[in-house]
């Protein structure tokens, strides 16, 4: 695209594309160095923070107060040894594996005691994800939640940035989207693009441009592009649990000017998303935490596998197993939706958001009604009934077919419960066996039923929920040396060109390899972004 004679210009030190996490803190960052910096947000001014906004606020990190507190013996090296053989990291991939030892043994400095010195909390309970399947994930408990979620942290950090003591060196344009990228004897030289309100072109010349737009799986067509190809074929419906605007478009942008991606096919996807009852934009989905205590069914009633479907231990698997079904179902009880559901986000979590830690172990001790009782009251993805009978006719009415047989449904949930029953048939269940497992830990006992039948008529109504893939984010993206400069098919710095956040597949072109030991996004985002920042305000 061409600047015409009628568009806007903008100077800045540094231009920074993308007001999401990793964006805001950036700016940020060399708005202490003293720093001009132009911020290009191609949202509006409500919803400045992108997806972290709505997110739920968790982090992987190593060797905290709260880890010490529940005596978790944690290390670095640990972290990494789990990190690497969890995300199958190769042995050549130089970038991703600098990054991911970065991550372990800075991110306590530079991520968690950071955002402690802005105020800002984390709960005081550590939880235990991603323990694995066939690969081993985490062998201790890392995942540390912040009180306020991922709305309080951008709310934190967007004040910081308003009432920045430089403010007068940031220029912050909202709704202008970025088409391209400016270049001139082999060194990036700012942007050009759209001011989307004004229906103007602008264009922001600079020293230094960091592209911080997330990754692409905002664009469900990205998602059917990178389809990891040993995979059954895509479903025809992938809800979007990204952020719309997260679409590719810069990447391509800095594929044009010779930077390196690399590791598009890997992405952090869930199995299990419903249709937003109230979207924020056209294929919105909600993704849920599943619960364990269920039967996870397949469109035709049968089991999902063959790998168990237990949350919490590989979810890559999970998204790998349901990717083979247009859509998979969930089978439980009133009671055992009540412990066990939640919905990934602050939106869906106001104990959290509103710092209600009193009402917020009531609902864990007690069960969360509230959430059950809404979610079947907005989604139509949610169906109840007193009996298996009952149940298998709403569902199919929700299909429009019969798959569900009846009969065959309450035989199925009559066996669960035999199982679940009987000492010596549970031990030798694979599901039950997982199941066991998380109730080893506190956290995970306090968000899972102990031996709960599923066909108990005290426990009922009967619940059957209805999910779909969801996308969520790219593993992959612009590769990265750990100056956060965007490096050339031939591995040398593209000048003037950086990437911080999920547009760098959190650093170096995708540090987490296949699998996330989850939690490393967020936080990603934080230490890409200061540990680039950091360098520009050096130069």
């Amino acid at each position: 695209m061409g600047t015409n004679i009628d568009s806007v210009r903008y100077q800045g030190h540094t231009v920074v594309i993308g007001g999401g996490i990793a964006g805001i803190v950036t700016a940020l960052e060399l708005l202490d160095g003293g720093h001009s910096v132009v911020l290009v947000d191609r949202d509006t001014p409500e919803r400045f923070g992108g997806l972290a906004r709505w997110a739920f606020g968790g982090m992987a990190l190593v060797g905290t107060p709260e880890q010490r507190r529940m005596k978790i013996a944690d290390s670095p090296e640990l972290a990494l040894e789990d990190w690497i053989r969890f995300g199958e990291l190769a042995a050549d991939d130089r970038w991703p594996r600098a990054w991911a030892e970065c991550y372990v043994q800075e991110s306590r400095v530079w991520v968690y005691e950071w955002l402690k010195s802005l105020g800002l909390k984390f709960m005081p309970a550590v939880n235990w994800v991603e323990r694995g399947s066939s690969i081993k994930g985490n062998s201790v408990p890392r995942y540390h939640m912040l009180w306020g979620a991922g709305l309080e942290l951008v709310e934190t950090l967007i004040g910081r940035l308003l009432d920045h003591p430089n403010r007068d060196r940031l220029t912050l344009l909202h709704g202008h989207r970025v088409t391209d990228l400016v270049s001139s004897g082999g060194a990036v030289l700012g942007c050009r693009g759209v001011d989307e309100a004004a229906g103007r072109e602008f264009a922001v010349q600079a020293d230094h441009t960091v592209v911080a737009t997330g990754g692409m799986n905002g664009s469900v067509e990205q998602v059917r592009r990178h389809w990891p190809p040993a995979w059954p074929p895509a479903p025809k419906v992938i809800l979007d649990g990204a952020h719309p605007f997260s679409d590719g478009g810069v990447h391509a942008a800095v594929a044009e000017l010779g930077g390196s991606l690399t590791h598009e096919r890997d992405m952090w996807n869930y199995a299990a998303g419903i249709p937003h009852p109230q979207p924020h934009f056209e294929g919105h989905g909600l993704s849920l935490v599943p619960p364990k205590s269920v039967l996870w069914l397949t469109p035709d009633g049968d089991p999902v596998g063959p790998a168990p479907m237990v949350t919490g231990f590989d979810t890559r698997e999970m998204c790998r197993q349901v990717a083979a079904h247009p859509y998979t179902w969930q089978v439980l009880n009133w009671k055992i939706a009540a412990k066990e559901l939640a919905i990934s986000g602050s939106e869906h979590n106001p104990r959290i958001v509103n710092h209600q830690l009193f009402r917020f172990l009531l609902d864990l001790l007690l069960s969360n009604d509230r959430l059950v009782r809404q979610m079947t009251a907005e989604s139509p993805e949610f169906v109840t009934a007193a009996t298996p009978a009952e149940l298998a006719a709403r569902m199919n009415r929700l299909t429009g077919n019969d798959l569900i047989d009846a009969d065959r449904l309450g035989r199925r949930i009559q066996d669960h419960d035999r199982v679940l029953a009987d000492n010596a048939l549970r031990a030798a269940d694979p599901v039950m066996q997982r199941i066991t497992e998380l109730r080893q830990w506190r956290g995970d006992a306090l968000r899972t039923c102990k031996l709960q039948p599923i066909g108990d008529k005290k426990a009922g109504p009967l619940v059957a929920i209805r999910l779909h893939f969801i996308s969520r984010k790219s593993l992959g993206g612009i590769r990265t040396d750990l100056q956060g400069r965007a490096l050339g098919q031939n591995g040398q710095p593209l000048a003037g060109l950086y990437a911080v956040g999920e547009a760098a597949g959190f650093g170096g072109g995708g540090a987490s390899g296949k699998r996330s030991l989850e939690g490393t996004f967020l936080s990603g985002c934080i230490l890409t972004a200061r540990k680039t920042a950091a360098f520009l305000r050096d130069l």
